[in-house]
Protein backbone atom coordinates (compact mmCIF):
# COMPACT_ATOMS: atom_id res chain seq x y z
CA UNK A 1 0.00 0.00 0.00
CA UNK A 2 2.68 2.64 1.10
CA UNK A 3 4.91 1.83 -2.84
CA UNK A 4 1.50 2.04 -4.39
CA UNK A 5 0.59 5.26 -3.06
CA UNK A 6 4.10 6.98 -3.63
CA UNK A 7 3.82 5.31 -7.32
CA UNK A 8 0.33 6.80 -7.60
CA UNK A 9 1.85 10.59 -5.72
CA UNK A 10 4.75 10.75 -8.64
CA UNK A 11 1.91 9.98 -11.16
CA UNK A 12 -0.43 12.90 -9.73
CA UNK A 13 2.59 14.83 -9.49
CA UNK A 14 3.68 14.86 -12.95
CA UNK A 15 0.10 14.71 -14.66
CA UNK A 16 -0.32 17.56 -17.11
CA UNK A 17 -3.58 17.70 -16.61
CA UNK A 18 -5.65 19.79 -13.60
CA UNK A 19 -1.54 20.13 -12.77
CA UNK A 20 -2.24 22.44 -9.50
CA UNK A 21 -4.66 20.43 -7.70
CA UNK A 22 -3.12 16.78 -8.42
CA UNK A 23 0.13 18.25 -6.99
CA UNK A 24 -2.24 19.04 -4.04
CA UNK A 25 -3.24 15.20 -4.17
CA UNK A 26 -0.39 14.05 -4.73
CA UNK A 27 1.23 15.63 -1.68
CA UNK A 28 -1.76 14.23 0.32
CA UNK A 29 -0.61 10.45 -0.61
CA UNK A 30 2.50 11.09 0.06
CA UNK A 31 1.80 12.25 3.63
CA UNK A 32 -0.58 9.36 4.10
CA UNK A 33 2.06 7.00 2.63
CA UNK A 34 4.63 8.52 5.31
CA UNK A 35 2.04 8.16 7.85
CA UNK A 36 1.95 4.64 6.93
CA UNK A 37 5.59 4.01 7.36
CA UNK A 38 4.64 4.47 11.47
CA UNK A 39 2.75 1.27 11.19
CA UNK A 40 5.00 -0.58 9.15
CA UNK A 41 7.70 -0.20 11.66
CA UNK A 42 5.66 -1.31 14.60
CA UNK A 43 4.22 -4.35 13.24
CA UNK A 44 7.41 -5.66 11.42
CA UNK A 45 9.06 -5.36 14.44
CA UNK A 46 11.65 -2.76 13.34
CA UNK A 47 11.02 -0.59 16.47
CA UNK A 48 11.87 -3.11 18.69
CA UNK A 49 15.43 -4.10 16.44
CA UNK A 50 16.02 0.16 16.37
CA UNK A 51 15.17 2.30 18.72
CA UNK A 52 16.81 5.16 16.73
CA UNK A 53 13.31 5.27 14.42
CA UNK A 54 11.65 6.64 17.34
CA UNK A 55 10.29 9.89 16.32
CA UNK A 56 11.29 9.55 12.58
CA UNK A 57 10.06 13.10 10.91
CA UNK A 58 7.74 11.06 8.89
CA UNK A 59 4.53 12.62 10.80
CA UNK A 60 2.74 15.35 8.46
CA UNK A 61 -0.64 13.84 9.77
CA UNK A 62 -1.83 17.25 10.78
CA UNK A 63 -1.80 18.08 6.74
CA UNK A 64 -4.33 15.79 6.02
CA UNK A 65 -7.65 17.86 5.65
CA UNK A 66 -6.09 21.21 4.84
CA UNK A 67 -4.60 19.07 1.74
CA UNK A 68 -7.66 17.40 0.88
CA UNK A 69 -9.55 20.86 0.81
CA UNK A 70 -7.21 22.89 -1.24
CA UNK A 71 -6.87 19.78 -3.46
CA UNK A 72 -10.89 20.21 -4.13
CA UNK A 73 -10.63 24.26 -3.99
CA UNK A 74 -7.73 24.14 -6.86
CA UNK A 75 -10.25 21.47 -9.11
CA UNK A 76 -13.27 23.42 -9.02
CA UNK A 77 -11.12 26.83 -10.00
CA UNK A 78 -8.41 26.60 -12.64
CA UNK A 79 -7.37 29.91 -11.72
CA UNK A 80 -6.66 29.26 -8.16
CA UNK A 81 -3.24 30.75 -6.85
CA UNK A 82 -1.64 30.33 -3.54
CA UNK A 83 -1.55 32.96 -1.50
CA UNK A 84 0.24 33.91 1.91
CA UNK A 85 -2.88 33.77 3.92
CA UNK A 86 -3.19 29.79 2.99
CA UNK A 87 -0.34 29.06 4.64
CA UNK A 88 -2.40 29.70 8.13
CA UNK A 89 -4.05 26.47 7.45
CA UNK A 90 -0.80 24.43 8.11
CA UNK A 91 0.46 26.03 10.82
CA UNK A 92 -0.38 23.20 12.45
CA UNK A 93 1.53 20.49 10.23
CA UNK A 94 4.73 22.99 10.10
CA UNK A 95 4.80 22.92 13.95
CA UNK A 96 4.62 19.31 14.18
CA UNK A 97 6.88 18.50 11.65
CA UNK A 98 9.27 20.91 13.01
CA UNK A 99 8.92 18.99 16.35
CA UNK A 100 9.94 15.78 14.92
CA UNK A 101 12.90 17.09 12.70
CA UNK A 102 14.35 18.77 15.84
CA UNK A 103 14.14 15.66 17.64
CA UNK A 104 15.89 13.35 15.17
CA UNK A 105 18.70 15.35 15.44
CA UNK A 106 18.65 15.38 19.46
CA UNK A 107 20.79 12.15 21.24
CA UNK A 108 18.64 9.34 22.54
CA UNK A 109 18.58 10.29 26.25
CA UNK A 110 16.75 13.77 25.09
CA UNK A 111 14.42 11.50 22.70
CA UNK A 112 13.67 9.19 25.10
CA UNK A 113 13.27 11.49 27.93
CA UNK A 114 10.83 13.48 25.42
CA UNK A 115 8.68 10.03 24.77
CA UNK A 116 8.22 9.34 28.87
CA UNK A 117 7.28 13.11 29.64
CA UNK A 118 5.43 14.70 27.32
CA UNK A 119 5.26 12.49 23.97
CA UNK A 120 3.07 9.42 25.41
CA UNK A 121 1.04 11.68 28.04
CA UNK A 122 0.31 14.65 26.10
CA UNK A 123 1.52 15.42 22.74
CA UNK A 124 0.61 12.03 21.32
CA UNK A 125 -2.96 12.71 22.06
CA UNK A 126 -2.72 15.72 20.82
CA UNK A 127 -1.66 14.98 17.54
CA UNK A 128 -3.97 11.87 17.22
CA UNK A 129 -6.87 13.65 17.96
CA UNK A 130 -5.76 16.85 16.27
CA UNK A 131 -5.71 15.10 13.28
CA UNK A 132 -9.02 13.20 13.28
CA UNK A 133 -10.60 16.34 14.07
CA UNK A 134 -9.19 18.49 11.34
CA UNK A 135 -9.89 15.84 8.90
CA UNK A 136 -13.19 15.93 9.86
CA UNK A 137 -13.48 19.94 9.36
CA UNK A 138 -12.06 20.25 6.40
CA UNK A 139 -13.97 16.90 5.02
CA UNK A 140 -17.13 19.40 5.66
CA UNK A 141 -15.58 22.21 4.38
CA UNK A 142 -15.03 20.49 1.17
CA UNK A 143 -18.28 18.84 0.77
CA UNK A 144 -19.94 22.06 1.19
CA UNK A 145 -17.90 23.27 -1.32
CA UNK A 146 -18.85 20.78 -4.04
CA UNK A 147 -22.62 21.67 -3.17
CA UNK A 148 -21.98 25.36 -3.66
CA UNK A 149 -19.80 24.42 -6.65
CA UNK A 150 -22.62 22.23 -8.13
CA UNK A 151 -25.48 24.65 -8.40
CA UNK A 152 -22.53 27.22 -9.76
CA UNK A 153 -21.88 24.55 -12.55
CA UNK A 154 -25.81 24.22 -13.31
CA UNK A 155 -25.64 28.06 -14.16
CA UNK A 156 -23.07 28.02 -16.25
CA UNK A 157 -22.08 25.09 -18.37
CA UNK A 158 -24.62 23.27 -20.95
CA UNK A 159 -22.86 19.91 -20.41
CA UNK A 160 -21.98 19.22 -17.24
CA UNK A 161 -21.79 14.95 -17.24
CA UNK A 162 -17.58 15.07 -17.70
CA UNK A 163 -17.33 18.12 -14.52
CA UNK A 164 -19.54 17.31 -11.41
CA UNK A 165 -17.37 15.47 -9.38
CA UNK A 166 -19.92 13.01 -7.99
CA UNK A 167 -17.46 10.56 -7.91
CA UNK A 168 -15.12 12.54 -5.54
CA UNK A 169 -18.18 13.65 -3.21
CA UNK A 170 -19.30 9.75 -2.68
CA UNK A 171 -15.39 9.54 -1.95
CA UNK A 172 -15.42 12.38 0.62
CA UNK A 173 -18.19 10.76 2.26
CA UNK A 174 -16.87 6.99 2.02
CA UNK A 175 -13.85 9.01 3.81
CA UNK A 176 -16.15 10.27 6.71
CA UNK A 177 -17.34 6.68 7.18
CA UNK A 178 -13.34 5.80 7.64
CA UNK A 179 -13.30 8.80 10.23
CA UNK A 180 -15.74 7.02 12.03
CA UNK A 181 -13.84 4.06 12.83
CA UNK A 182 -11.12 6.43 13.33
CA UNK A 183 -13.45 8.14 16.15
CA UNK A 184 -13.89 4.22 17.59
CA UNK A 185 -9.76 3.97 18.03
CA UNK A 186 -9.85 7.11 19.90
CA UNK A 187 -12.47 5.68 22.58
CA UNK A 188 -10.94 2.80 22.93
CA UNK A 189 -7.32 4.37 23.14
CA UNK A 190 -8.79 7.27 25.42
CA UNK A 191 -11.31 5.17 27.46
CA UNK A 192 -9.87 2.07 27.60
CA UNK A 193 -6.37 2.30 27.12
CA UNK A 194 -6.69 -0.33 24.31
CA UNK A 195 -3.97 0.15 21.49
CA UNK A 196 -3.57 -0.86 18.37
CA UNK A 197 -5.73 -4.10 18.75
CA UNK A 198 -8.84 -2.62 16.20
CA UNK A 199 -6.16 -0.33 14.34
CA UNK A 200 -7.24 -0.39 10.98
CA UNK A 201 -8.24 3.36 9.65
CA UNK A 202 -4.68 3.95 8.67
CA UNK A 203 -4.97 1.45 6.43
CA UNK A 204 -8.79 2.12 5.27
CA UNK A 205 -7.28 6.16 4.88
CA UNK A 206 -4.85 4.95 2.76
CA UNK A 207 -7.31 2.67 0.47
CA UNK A 208 -9.82 5.58 0.49
CA UNK A 209 -6.97 8.38 -0.98
CA UNK A 210 -5.45 5.62 -3.12
CA UNK A 211 -8.91 5.31 -5.19
CA UNK A 212 -9.15 8.93 -5.18
CA UNK A 213 -5.69 9.20 -6.59
CA UNK A 214 -6.47 6.88 -9.38
CA UNK A 215 -10.09 8.78 -10.05
CA UNK A 216 -7.84 11.41 -10.25
CA UNK A 217 -5.88 10.60 -12.26
CA UNK A 218 -8.61 10.13 -14.86
CA UNK A 219 -10.49 13.29 -14.23
CA UNK A 220 -11.36 14.83 -17.48
CA UNK A 221 -9.78 18.56 -18.36
CA UNK A 222 -10.92 21.36 -15.67
CA UNK A 223 -9.56 24.10 -17.60
CA UNK A 224 -12.75 25.70 -18.19
CA UNK A 225 -13.89 25.61 -14.81
CA UNK A 226 -13.26 28.89 -12.68
CA UNK A 227 -15.75 28.31 -9.65
CA UNK A 228 -14.57 30.77 -6.32
CA UNK A 229 -17.28 31.27 -3.78
CA UNK A 230 -15.73 34.23 -2.54
CA UNK A 231 -15.82 36.06 -5.87
CA UNK A 232 -19.74 34.81 -6.54
CA UNK A 233 -20.32 36.30 -3.60
CA UNK A 234 -19.15 39.09 -4.00
CA UNK A 235 -21.19 39.53 -7.66
CA UNK A 236 -24.53 38.53 -5.44
CA UNK A 237 -23.49 41.37 -2.72
CA UNK A 238 -23.03 43.84 -6.14
CA UNK A 239 -26.79 42.61 -8.25
CA UNK A 240 -28.12 45.89 -9.02
CA UNK A 241 -31.82 46.10 -7.55
CA UNK A 242 -34.43 47.74 -10.49
CA UNK A 243 -34.80 51.16 -9.53
CA UNK A 244 -38.36 51.87 -7.77
CA UNK A 245 -41.09 53.84 -9.83
CA UNK A 246 -40.62 57.79 -9.12
CA UNK A 247 -43.34 59.03 -6.43
CA UNK A 248 -45.95 61.55 -6.94
CA UNK A 249 -44.41 65.04 -7.19
CA UNK A 250 -44.45 65.95 -3.54
CA UNK A 251 -43.10 68.93 -1.35
CA UNK A 252 -39.81 68.32 0.86
CA UNK A 253 -41.68 68.31 3.74
CA UNK A 254 -44.18 65.73 3.07
CA UNK A 255 -41.75 63.23 2.58
CA UNK A 256 -40.00 62.65 6.42
CA UNK A 257 -36.87 60.71 6.64
CA UNK A 258 -38.39 57.71 8.39
CA UNK A 259 -40.42 57.39 5.63
CA UNK A 260 -38.06 56.68 3.10
CA UNK A 261 -36.22 54.32 5.42
CA UNK A 262 -38.72 52.13 6.04
CA UNK A 263 -39.97 52.20 2.58
CA UNK A 264 -39.61 48.53 1.01
CA UNK A 265 -36.77 47.66 -2.06
CA UNK A 266 -38.03 46.93 -4.79
CA UNK A 267 -37.94 43.52 -6.21
CA UNK A 268 -35.47 43.37 -9.05
CA UNK A 269 -37.12 42.47 -12.46
CA UNK A 270 -35.60 40.16 -15.53
CA UNK A 271 -35.17 42.92 -18.38
CA UNK A 272 -37.79 41.73 -21.18
CA UNK A 273 -35.32 43.01 -23.86
CA UNK A 274 -32.34 40.90 -22.04
CA UNK A 275 -34.94 37.55 -22.25
CA UNK A 276 -35.14 38.15 -25.75
CA UNK A 277 -32.04 39.16 -27.04
CA UNK A 278 -30.86 35.17 -24.68
CA UNK A 279 -33.53 34.03 -26.69
CA UNK A 280 -32.40 35.13 -30.05
CA UNK A 281 -29.24 33.96 -29.74
CA UNK A 282 -29.99 30.19 -28.23
CA UNK A 283 -33.18 29.69 -31.25
CA UNK A 284 -32.28 32.25 -33.91
CA UNK A 285 -28.41 31.77 -33.56
CA UNK A 286 -28.82 27.91 -32.61
CA UNK A 287 -26.07 28.32 -30.06
CA UNK A 288 -28.03 25.58 -28.18
CA UNK A 289 -26.21 23.07 -30.81
CA UNK A 290 -22.88 24.17 -29.34
CA UNK A 291 -22.23 20.70 -27.27
CA UNK A 292 -19.89 22.50 -24.89
CA UNK A 293 -21.58 25.61 -25.21
CA UNK A 294 -20.95 27.88 -21.28
CA UNK A 295 -22.56 30.82 -19.77
CA UNK A 296 -18.84 33.06 -20.59
CA UNK A 297 -19.65 31.77 -24.27
CA UNK A 298 -22.84 33.59 -24.46
CA UNK A 299 -22.04 36.38 -22.53
CA UNK A 300 -19.57 36.75 -25.82
CA UNK A 301 -22.10 36.21 -28.27
CA UNK A 302 -24.43 38.62 -27.49
CA UNK A 303 -22.39 41.00 -25.32
CA UNK A 304 -24.18 40.93 -21.96
CA UNK A 305 -22.02 40.43 -18.99
CA UNK A 306 -22.47 36.68 -17.87
CA UNK A 307 -24.19 38.09 -14.12
CA UNK A 308 -26.86 39.63 -16.18
CA UNK A 309 -27.52 36.66 -18.25
CA UNK A 310 -27.44 34.09 -15.07
CA UNK A 311 -29.81 36.39 -13.31
CA UNK A 312 -32.08 36.92 -16.28
CA UNK A 313 -32.36 33.06 -17.12
CA UNK A 314 -32.84 32.53 -13.23
CA UNK A 315 -35.83 34.75 -12.63
CA UNK A 316 -36.96 35.56 -16.37
CA UNK A 317 -36.89 31.70 -17.68
CA UNK A 318 -36.95 30.23 -14.17
CA UNK A 319 -34.39 27.75 -14.93
CA UNK A 320 -30.86 27.57 -14.33
CA UNK A 321 -28.60 27.75 -17.82
CA UNK A 322 -27.93 24.39 -17.77
CA UNK A 323 -31.65 23.46 -18.00
CA UNK A 324 -32.37 26.29 -20.62
CA UNK A 325 -30.34 25.15 -22.84
CA UNK A 326 -30.76 21.61 -22.80
CA UNK A 327 -34.48 22.23 -23.05
CA UNK A 328 -33.99 24.02 -26.35
CA UNK A 329 -31.83 20.61 -27.42
CA UNK A 330 -34.69 18.09 -26.21
CA UNK A 331 -37.59 20.44 -28.19
CA UNK A 332 -35.49 20.02 -31.49
CA UNK A 333 -34.66 16.37 -30.59
CA UNK A 334 -38.66 16.11 -30.61
CA UNK A 335 -39.12 18.30 -33.74
CA UNK A 336 -36.98 16.38 -35.87
CA UNK A 337 -38.55 12.74 -34.81
CA UNK A 338 -41.49 14.15 -35.89
CA UNK A 339 -40.75 15.18 -39.09
CA UNK A 340 -41.66 13.23 -41.69
CA UNK A 341 -37.83 11.87 -43.11
CA UNK A 342 -37.17 11.06 -39.70
CA UNK A 343 -36.57 7.55 -39.90
CA UNK A 344 -33.55 8.71 -42.57
CA UNK A 345 -31.42 9.34 -39.45
CA UNK A 346 -29.93 7.42 -36.07
CA UNK A 347 -31.25 8.96 -32.73
CA UNK A 348 -28.07 9.11 -31.97
CA UNK A 349 -27.20 10.90 -34.80
CA UNK A 350 -30.35 13.27 -33.94
CA UNK A 351 -29.19 13.86 -30.67
CA UNK A 352 -25.57 15.36 -31.56
CA UNK A 353 -27.09 17.39 -34.29
CA UNK A 354 -29.18 18.75 -31.69
CA UNK A 355 -26.33 19.62 -29.51
CA UNK A 356 -25.97 16.41 -27.28
CA UNK A 357 -22.67 14.91 -27.14
CA UNK A 358 -22.89 12.02 -25.23
CA UNK A 359 -25.50 9.00 -25.48
CA UNK A 360 -25.74 8.68 -21.66
CA UNK A 361 -26.16 12.20 -21.20
CA UNK A 362 -28.55 12.44 -24.26
CA UNK A 363 -30.86 9.84 -22.66
CA UNK A 364 -30.83 11.00 -19.09
CA UNK A 365 -31.98 14.60 -19.83
CA UNK A 366 -34.59 13.61 -22.43
CA UNK A 367 -36.44 11.58 -19.68
CA UNK A 368 -35.90 13.72 -17.25
CA UNK A 369 -37.82 16.92 -19.17
CA UNK A 370 -40.49 14.15 -21.10
CA UNK A 371 -40.95 11.90 -18.83
CA UNK A 372 -39.91 8.95 -21.20
CA UNK A 373 -37.27 7.41 -23.07
CA UNK A 374 -35.65 8.77 -26.21
CA UNK A 375 -36.67 5.38 -28.46
CA UNK A 376 -40.20 5.61 -26.41
CA UNK A 377 -41.24 8.91 -27.78
CA UNK A 378 -43.53 9.03 -30.85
Amino acid sequence: MISQAMFAAGLLFWAPLNRLSNRFLALLMLAIALWLVDGFFRVSGLYAQSAELYFSPIYYSLAFGPLLYFYVRSLVNHGFRWRAGHWLHFVPVLVQAALYWWLRFQPYAVRNDFWQQVHQPVTYRLEFIGTWVSLMVYLVLSLRLLRQYGRWLEDNFSEVSRLRLRWLRWLLVLLALVSVQWLVELVLREFFNVYYRYDYSSELLGVVVFVIGVVGLRQADMQAVHFAPEAEAAEAAQTPAAPAPAPPEASAATVTPSEVSLAPAATPAPDPLVMARIRQALVDDKLYQNPTLTLAELSAHTGLPPRLISFTVNAGFGRSFNDLVNGYRVAEVQRRLAAPDARRFTLLGIAFESGFNSKTTFNRIFKQMTGVAPRDFS
